[in-house]
């Protein structure tokens, strides 16, 4: 078999659909004006912000489409909303409730807001990644004002039980946030059966372009912006709309949409024989995350006697595009913060490779990296000083 050209790290960024680069090049040149201006260049612009707005509110079943904040990046949306939130809401109280495996930015975002006063709790979650809704109800304190817990895993692919810990929140009367960029578009999400009073998608995790995401903000929802200028986005995030880019978000998110069944269907297929071969094949091989409960496109392993980052640069020699966990996080030389909290000591955590399928992964890519990946480990664990 050829050395070929294998991308697995879908999880990371996705490349833009030929589709939505071609709704988005009008709005670079023919279709440019700022879309808060009184005439027909702003106007038009105007009209197709509001068309995507309108397009993932109905895409999310939220009841307003002015409930659909447009954002440069997950990482500002998610800072929008716990930051947000916990200034708003203050006077009630200054308690925050996160999981032990979000994100990097919600953690920094949570580090951040704790050295302002603001006390944050941290749920525990099982072997598998998966969070118990009786330990968020216990959790909840009279001061409570936010609860934030990420929907699917952006490293093992765990998906959380976000509609009872929703229920929950709704009882209690906390805020409920969750962070859904791995999962919009490729599963359904319904933030009325969700129960959530903001939620976090990103552009470029869908095939759109970098520099567009957004936060759902549910109508009433009690929130301080945290850029101030000309007032755009409701108020809640000023400064000159990316037009092109959302509109480009919001034909990835009609792609997703139209293509979702067929695609999990496929992707699922593609995964599981992953899951399946490779625990088959390499010895003392592990899988990590949920087996069943778990994206359509993620496969997570930590192998014995193996560090990661030596994983991953030998399959880039080979034309094969994987990580050791989030994007965000590649670069740090720590465990990681996710399959520590699983319960996997450091040494375990250090021999981790997330591979994660999309679009235009093929059975050959499957099939290449099965024939690929099991010599990268033997090979790596010759030379390994932890094999016994």
């Amino acid at each position: 078999m050829k050395i070929t050209n294998t991308y697995l790290d879908y999880a990371a960024t996705t490349p833009v659909d030929h589709r939505v680069l071609k709704a988005m090049i009008p709005y670079f040149t023919e279709k440019f004006g700022n879309s808060v201006s009184l005439h027909n260049f702003g106007e038009e612009t105007k009209k197709a912000l509001e068309k995507t707005r309108l397009t993932i509110a109905k895409t999310l079943n939220a009841k307003n489409q002015n409930e659909i904040i447009f954002t440069s990046s997950a990482t500002e949306s998610n800072n929008l909303a716990l930051k947000g939130i916990a200034f708003a809401n203050q006077n009630k109280g200054k308690h925050i409730i996160i999981s032990s495996i979000e994100h990097d930015c919600v953690l920094n975002s949570a580090k951040w807001l704790e050295k302002r006063g603001f006390k944050i709790t941290k749920i525990k979650v099982d072997k598998y990644g998966v969070i118990n809704p009786k330990n968020v109800e216990k959790a909840i304190r009279k001061d409570t004002i936010l609860v934030s817990i990420i929907h699917g895993s952006n490293e093992i692919g765990t998906i959380e039980p976000i509609e009872q810990i929703g229920k929950i929140c709704q009882k209690k009367g906390v805020y409920f946030h969750t962070d859904v960029s791995q999962s919009f578009g490729k599963i359904p999400l319904d933030v009325q059966k969700m129960k959530v009073d903001l939620l976090t998608a990103s552009s470029h995790k869908i095939y759109g372009p970098k520099g567009a995401a957004l936060l759902y903000v549910k109508s009433g929802t009690k929130i301080e912006p945290l850029i101030h200028g000309g007032e755009h986005e409701f108020g809640l995030r000023s400064s000159t709309v990316n037009v092109p880019a959302i509109v480009g978000f919001g034909k990835a998110v009609e792609i997703c949409e139209k293509e979702m069944k067929k695609e999990m269907k496929r992707q699922i297929k593609l995964r599981d024989k992953l899951i399946h071969e490779i625990l088959k094949k390499i010895p003392d091989s592990h899988l990590n995350g949920h087996p069943i409960k778990r994206l359509p496109n993620n496969a997570n392993f930590w192998f014995s006697y193996v560090e990661g980052e030596s994983i991953v640069m030998d399959l880039n020699s080979y034309g094969i595009a994987t990580s050791t966990g989030s994007a965000c996080s590649s670069e740090k030389l720590e465990p990681s913060h996710i399959l520590l909290a699983c319960g996997l000591r450091p040494e375990q955590a250090h021999g981790s490779l997330r591979l994660t399928i999309g679009r235009w992964t093929k059975e050959q890519n499957i099939n290449y990296l099965l024939k690929i990946l099991p010599k990268t480990i033997k090979r790596l664990r010759k030379i390994s000083p932890y094999v016994q």
